[in-house]
């Protein structure tokens, strides 16, 4: 006999028991193993990025407060010029007339090694890094008097007052021998004409024009392609990644090989890999106009007296870094200032050589500059 279902079972069949138990379903378990997986990648790669953006930038610091103490060069002299400021300045040699040499735009001292160990031998020859660069730490600004508050900083108004009290304060024997590189030219220059009683001599090595700025098209290339990647270095230099292209060998000091000894390739890696540095490197380049502008004026209100004598150097091949069209504008603007500003002057053409000469031909400059320290040596004992 049949059984009638009851509601009961009728119920069971309709809706069973979930077994709370069972596994989930093979689709909802690829899902949750996605998710995590996911989030580990994004966590990863978040822990990856802040030791790239926090790591080298802190390694980088630390490691330029212990070379900052190790590199400094053997006899070098922190010398304090006033208003809190202090200038690393190097001397070698004994004897008159004192050389003094003013880097080109954005370098330290460094770069006048080969020139510096030449001519010590025959008199003093004395180096020095303008402020903000190599180890001339910027002070900090503070309520100053005098011409300093005149001209902004990193100008060539500014750099000729430091100039001038770092000579008084380091007691340098005048009239001097004043030679100047670059933007070191325009400094000279500024010099020479206030304090004319000071120097004797004034050498100008690939001499900017004081009317280059006064050009578009120079402009347009200072301004856009130049500053920016130097900036550009600033940049790299503060994050650490300077440091780090340099330990991969993608960058490398100016100055290298046969007679360059392994503290200076440290200390210009040094310099390449401090923002402090970089950053008045840009500045110097960032103002040159203004520099320029300084020096123009100068020239025009303050003459440069006939006691001093001017020789120039130049190279008979164009900056391969320049487009052909910019290295003749300088070499025309170059020419006309000099034949206006300075008609007496001695021209030295140095053949093979570009505005690097001073470190990749400096026995040319040598050589010229020992026969001039012979001369005034020699019209010195005849007096």
């Amino acid at each position: 006999m049949l059984r009638k279902r009851t509601a009961a079972q009728d119920d069971n069949v309709q809706n069973p028991k979930v077994d709370k138990n069972k596994a989930p379903s093979t689709d909802e378990g690829a899902e949750g193993e996605n998710k995590k997986g996911i989030w580990s990648t994004v966590t990863l790669v978040g822990k990856v990025l802040l030791l790239i953006i926090f790591v080298p930038p802190f390694l980088n610091y630390a490691s330029l407060q212990r070379e900052g103490l190790m590199l400094q060069p053997k006899g070098a002299l922190s010398v304090d010029i006033g208003l809190g400021q202090k200038i690393h300045l190097m001397c070698k040699g004994h004897g008159q007339p004192v050389v003094m040499l003013d880097a080109p735009t954005g370098m330290s001292s460094d770069v006048w090694f080969h020139i510096q160990e030449d001519i010590s031998h025959a008199t003093k020859v004395c180096i020095y890094d303008r402020v903000g660069l190599g180890f001339s730490k910027r002070a900090i600004q503070n309520e100053t008097t005098g011409m300093e508050k005149v001209w902004g900083l990193s100008t060539t108004g500014r750099m000729v007052d430091d100039l001038h009290r770092l000579i008084k304060s380091a007691e340098i024997a005048t009239p001097l021998i004043l030679v100047g590189s670059e933007l070191g030219t325009l400094n000279g220059r500024f010099y020479s004409h206030i304090h004319d009683s000071e120097v004797s001599d004034l050498v100008l090595i690939d001499p900017i024009p004081e009317d280059l700025f006064e050009e578009d098209q120079w402009r347009q290339y200072w301004y856009t392609n130049l500053v920016p990647s130097l900036q550009v270095m600033q940049f790299s230099a503060a994050t650490g990644l300077s440091r780090m292209l340099i330990i991969l060998g993608l960058m490398e000091p100016a100055m290298k090989g046969e007679g360059v000894s392994e503290d200076m390739v440290q200390r210009q890696k040094y310099f390449l890999s401090n923002p402090a540095h970089q950053s008045s490197a840009v500045d110097e380049h960032f103002f040159l106009n203004e520099s320029a502008a300084q020096v123009k004026e100068i020239s025009k209100y303050k003459p440069l007296s006939s006691r001093t004598s001017v020789s120039v150097i130049t190279g008979d091949s164009f900056d391969e870094e320049l487009p052909a069209h910019l290295n003749q504008l300088v070499a025309m603007l170059q020419k006309k200032c000099l034949e206006q500003l300075y008609p007496s002057a001695k021209h030295i053409l140095v053949h093979g050589a570009d505005r690097r000469m001073i470190y990749k031909r400096p026995s040319a400059i040598s050589k010229h500059l020992m026969k001039m320290i012979a001369q005034r040596q020699s019209k010195k004992q005849s007096q």
